[in-house]
């Protein structure tokens, strides 16, 4: 299993009126967490897109459990629980607060695409290079 964690900061325009983050934001910190968990592993969206492989979300689920507040410091947990072996790719994610507490879980799935094609591909051999020694 890969794991990587990152921190964000809420910013004022994520939070409504009542200092309470939007619901919709918390797609966009899942986003932070998978983008800085592959560039943990010495690869970047920008480079997969360079390899000519596009990583559509094509399925995101989420669970509330706690809000966040505007200025809290959020720790987002990114984990691939299994290797790849086909055009899918998944990551099980979760944000905390700085006290430890569980705010919000979510399972992200992203398909490997074909640039130029438009259709499913495999995973690029970089990135299973990358993550192969967390799956032994």
């Amino acid at each position: 299993m890969y794991e990587f964690k990152t921190q964000v900061r809420v910013r004022y325009a994520d939070a409504d009126p009542m200092n309470v983050v939007y619901y919709g934001n918390y797609a966009q910190y899942f986003e932070v967490g998978r983008v800085e968990s592959l560039r943990a592993l010495g690869i970047s969206y920008k480079l997969i897109e360079d390899l000519g492989i596009m990583l559509p979300v094509v399925e995101l689920n989420v669970k509330y459990l706690r809000p966040a507040r505007y200025d809290d410091l959020l720790t987002i947990t990114s984990q691939i629980k299994q290797l790849p072996v086909d055009h899918r790719i998944i990551f099980d994610q979760e944000i905390h607060n700085e006290e430890g507490k569980l705010l919000t879980i979510g399972t992200v799935k992203l398909y490997f695409m074909d640039k130029l094609l438009g259709k499913k591909a495999c995973m690029p051999p970089i990135l299973a290079e990358k993550l192969s020694s967390y799956f032994s």
